[in-house]
């Protein structure tokens, strides 16, 4: 990649195609169980609309999560027809384009629909595998067009580590810089295990060795589990706000986690990356993590090293929008955050990216202005 902006997007956003399963997964085998855009009747349209369906359920309100590059509104922020959903949103090399436009370098590409629906979690683990492997083949397809991307890969949870393991991998070898995880699969798969279980130790230690970063993107799965309940009288744009803003709150619950679990001791070279979640969280969870690691004296129960120390060695935070103080961001680490756009979500700051890059870092250094726009995501994703 040549780097001609000097601006990588850490956290962006990947819709696949509409056939990106159907074209992947056996139609003999799994039927109309298979991921796919179908025609329903919504009560709240005039006409036929279309969701995507997997293993017999309409999954989301919408059938592309891309409000930033459609008309703003009401009922046009989110496409009810494939037809609507603008190439760039689902096509590699036109996606490029918005790159462009925007004067972005790279992406790092997490999920769209459906699969932000944790969809794949229905039915039995050889269901969710051939899911996740459509999902992970169409995605390093991405990779395969252009080097710009940096593809995140799934993981399937219902077959065992094992499975696990040897999808990762797969994956790999197929061009992703990284695997994006549930925050606690336990509490979304049954039958699984909970994050900090030892059976997962050799996921971490796979991916240590291959050097590639684990992402927990905003509440890692469990928003439907702990958000605020909704208001009958809010209206959708109202709600959606309601929702978005709190995203600080999420790592809050899964960092400490993290730390107090003992996996970064454990595993030192391994990175995480806490997406879409800001950074104004980050000094109350580094100096409460150490509060508690002194009181109680947690060295002593195998959490050897300060949590601060933990953050700042191994967990990446990504802003967009907020104005980094210069003590807020000094003490996080200059070389633990990174830029994103969130493209082409809502908070997306697309197709002016650079208009908040300027807001954002005023009085910033050129140097330090480097490391977190493009430096940081060079080092962390090994862009070339």
């Amino acid at each position: 990649m040549k780097l001609k902006f000097g601006l990588i997007s850490a956290d962006s956003h990947a819709q696949l195609d509409r056939d990106a399963f159907t074209s992947r997964m056996s139609k003999a085998k799994w039927g109309d169980r298979i991921p796919q855009v179908v025609e329903v009747k919504d009560d709240r349209s005039v006409n036929p609309v279309e969701r995507w369906m997997v293993h017999g359920k309409i999954r989301g309100n919408y059938v592309a999560n891309c409000p930033a590059v459609m008309e703003r509104g009401e009922t046009k922020c989110y496409p009810q027809r494939w037809e609507e959903v603008p190439p760039k949103v689902f096509d590699p090399l036109e996606r490029l384009k918005a790159l462009d436009e925007d004067g972005v370098d790279g992406e790092v590409l997490f999920p769209n629909p459906p699969v932000q629906n944790f969809s794949f979690l229905q039915g039995d683990g050889a269901f969710e595998l051939a899911c996740v492997r459509a999902y992970n083949d169409a995605l390093a397809e991405w990779r395969a067009a252009s080097d710009r991307y940096v593809p995140l890969a799934l993981v399937p949870y219902l077959s065992g580590v094992e499975t696990a393991l040897a999808e990762v991998e797969r994956a790999v070898k197929k061009g992703h810089g990284g695997i994006a995880l549930l925050s606690e699969p336990s509490a979304l798969a049954k039958g699984t295990y909970h994050f900090n279980d030892p059976a997962w130790y050799p996921l971490w230690g796979l991916c240590e060795a291959l050097g590639i970063p684990i992402h927990i993107h905003e509440s890692g799965g469990l928003a439907t589990k702990i958000s605020f309940p909704r208001w009958s009288g809010y209206s959708h744009n109202q709600f959606h706000s309601m929702l978005t803003v709190p995203t600080g709150a999420f790592p809050a619950e899964s960092i400490p986690n993290l730390i107090f679990s003992g996996i970064l001791d454990r595993f030192p070279r391994l990175k995480w990356v806490s997406a879409e979640t800001g950074v104004g969280w980050v000094n109350y969870v580094m100096e409460g993590c150490d509060h508690e690691w002194e009181r109680r004296r947690l060295w002593t129960e195998g959490i050897l090293t300060r949590p601060s120390e933990l953050f700042k060695r191994q967990i990446y935070v990504n802003f967009w929008f907020e104005k980094l103080g210069a003590e807020e961001r000094h003490r996080i680490s200059m070389d633990n955050i990174m830029w994103e756009s969130d493209y082409p979500h809502t908070a997306s700051t697309y197709p002016r990216s650079w208009k908040f890059v300027e807001e954002t870092l005023k009085g910033v250094s050129e140097d330090l202005r480097r490391r977190l726009l493009c430096e940081n995501a060079i080092r962390l994703y090994r862009f070339a």
